[in-house]
């Protein structure tokens, strides 16, 4: 057995010929905790020791398990962590982004050696493949998230998926109507069952999840407001109305007059529905439901959209353009980026500014104008 050097902790060769050496950590039920390292020579060993000492004095954690993977900690993760705390339908999306493609490429190093380079080649490999960029970034933002969990619990030393440069990620055009396109679509959807819905949709811009999950008790007709509590989404192929997803999501917005009249008509119109379909109605206190009183699908919402849109002439949007007619419209109005904010439930003004920078310019020449007639001299 060899001597133990100063500073080094302990230090031992094994009947095997294998060098050992392990560090003090802690205590347990009033036992020393320690921190074993294992290779092939003394000074290998010695240079595993003297880091964890370092990591100690710098008030590091020193990790415990060097055979843990990248792929077991995910699976361990996902499942302990990351269930508790997200929402279904991104929980679900997270695990698929592990099985599909953190796990085949990372997931067999371990989880100790995982470098910023390993994570820097996953991103460059990723982006040689074809895959998109928002895809990529949202790969090493799920690593980011996995392994800031590792941080805390101690298991890592550090978050390298934080040193990695992401991918450079184009945000989507904004393709908002104009007023006159927004007139046309409410035109062409006049007496259809969906009037109010797109009334409200670019009234108040709610997302189409929010929109489909509003309930008739989170509507006040009296009191002009709408509250945002619940959206609908499908999980497991079922629809269900499930939390927002984050607190800044949950909102209450004042409603203009011409919506409060279509969900006061449509209101009438859903009454007849439900006394027409008799007991084949079912209750779900749906503000927008189909003629059973069902949630109604988003895909069968967007083929609808299609149609009134194409009734209209107006060029191919998607539904949720309407979330940026309604922000649009209230930023050319003047409408302080900060109200807007609250309507859309944005969680920061940077990203309403961000989303909507199209409108500065105007808003800037407007702004302009008005200082123009402030500070010019009148006879």
């Amino acid at each position: 057995m060899g001597r133990r050097g100063q500073g080094e902790g302990s230090i031992y060769q094994r009947a095997d010929g294998r060098w050992a050496g392990s560090i003090t950590v802690g205590y347990e039920d009033g036992k020393q905790k320690r921190k074993y390292f294992y290779a092939k020579t003394r000074k290998a060993v010695q240079k595993k020791l003297t880091k964890a000492l370092q990591d100690q004095q710098d008030g590091l954690p020193v990790t415990f398990d060097d055979r843990l993977t990248v792929g077991q900690y995910l699976d361990d993760w996902l499942e302990n962590s990351a269930r508790l705390s997200l929402r279904p339908r991104t929980f679900q999306r997270y695990e698929q982004l592990v099985r599909v493609h953190l796990k085949p490429e990372l997931g067999r190093i371990p989880l100790t050696k995982l470098t910023p380079q390993d994570v820097q080649r996953f991103i460059n490999l990723k982006l040689t493949s074809g895959l998109s960029p928002r895809t990529i970034d949202f790969c090493r933002a799920v690593l980011r998230s996995a392994l800031n969990q590792a941080l805390r619990w101690g298991t890592v030393s550090r978050n390298v998926a934080t040193l990695a440069r992401p991918p450079r990620v184009r945000r989507p055009e904004v393709e908002p109507l104009s007023l006159e396109e927004a007139q046309a679509l409410l035109t062409a959807a006049e007496d259809d069952r969906l009037e109010a819905l797109y009334a409200v949709a670019i009234a108040i811009g709610l997302r189409q999840g929010e929109i489909l999950g509003l309930r008739w008790q989170d509507v006040d007709l009296d009191a002009g407001t709408v509250s945002v509590r619940k959206q609908l989404q499908r999980i497991d192929g079922k629809l269900q109305l499930v939390e927002l997803k984050t607190e800044r999501s949950r909102r209450t917005i004042s409603l203009p007059t011409v919506s409060v009249d279509k969900l006061r008509h449509h209101r009438v119109q859903q009454l007849e529905e439900r006394l027409t379909a008799g007991s084949a109605w079912q209750e779900n206190d749906l503000v927008f439901s189909t003629t059973i009183g069902t949630p109604i699908d988003a895909r069968n919402l967007n083929r609808w959209f299609h149609e009134h849109r194409e009734r209209a002439g107006i060029r191919q949007i998607r539904f949720h353009d309407l979330r940026h007619t309604c922000a649009t419209l209230l930023l050319v109005q003047g409408i302080h980026p900060r109200v807007v904010m609250e309507i859309l439930g944005h969680s920061q003004i940077s990203l309403t500014l961000g989303t909507y920078s199209h409108v500065i310019p105007a808003l800037q020449a407007e702004a302009a104008e008005k200082m123009d007639e402030l500070l010019s001299h009148h006879d």
